[in-house]
């Protein structure tokens, strides 16, 4: 194990230098650390000092303004996925439950009967909307994984996604809203647990969602700079 010393100083400026998930960015940073000890320790075997065997690893890996924007558009890439398999699982599984939900749930004749004519499209509208959302995070899924090879700018992907997500919020907010005024309430619903439990989940999800699409903005917020 390498002592601390010149490959230490190198991969911590490395890890401030980079944005991203701390767990695949604990293992970019591991990875180049274990490499930098590996050359470290094979040019000691060689009889150099160890001091002189770091700067020499460091040396041969390369200046950080050269490393980091590889290590960096990994990490937008990774982000990427995380938003886009959220997307894609929780946005079908949350109308999916709601859908489970007014089918179980007894709702009062009157509640149908006084419900304003604009309902039932503002209905459709965001079950098409929650199909759409879910289609495009599993092609932004597919996108990052096995079509990187066609893409040539990620980065750009994964920020898009992040945007749609955050213009999407008030658009939902909105509709959505819109239908608890025009159902009036409805009667009961407050208080069936399956509703309030759906409801808790979907506001878990939305929260992950915009967590994570916030991540994202951030990662990608300007574009690598090279040497």
């Amino acid at each position: 194990m390498a002592s601390a010393g010149i490959i230490d100083d190198y991969v911590t400026e490395l890890s401030r230098a980079l944005r991203g998930p701390r767990g695949p960015k604990l293992d970019l940073v591991t990875e180049a650390r274990d490499s930098l000890v590996d050359t470290a320790e094979a040019l000691e075997g060689e009889g150099l000092e160890r001091a002189e065997a770091e700067r020499i690893a460091v040396a041969e890996f390369g200046p950080i303004s050269e490393i980091a924007p590889g290590y960096q558009e990994e990490l937008s890439i990774s982000a990427g996925r995380r938003l886009a398999a959220l997307l894609f699982v929780s946005v079908p599984l949350t109308a999916l439950m709601w859908s489970v939900i007014w089918q179980v749930f007894h709702t009062d004749p009157v509640d149908y009967a006084t419900k304003p004519g604009w309902f039932v499209p503002v209905a459709r509208s965001v079950d098409i909307l929650q199909m759409f959302t879910g289609a495009l995070g599993g092609i932004a899924l597919f996108t990052l994984g096995r079509g990187l090879r066609r893409i040539q700018r990620p980065r750009l992907v994964t920020r898009g996604l992040a945007v749609f997500v955050w213009s999407m919020f008030p658009v939902m907010v909105v509709l959505c809203a819109a239908l608890v005024y025009g159902s009036h309430g409805p009667t009961g619903f407050s208080g069936y647990p399956l509703g309030v439990g759906v409801s808790l989940v979907s506001y878990g999800f939305m929260l992950a969602q915009l967590y994570e699409a916030t991540r994202c903005l951030s990662i990608t917020r300007r574009e690598p700079v090279t040497a």
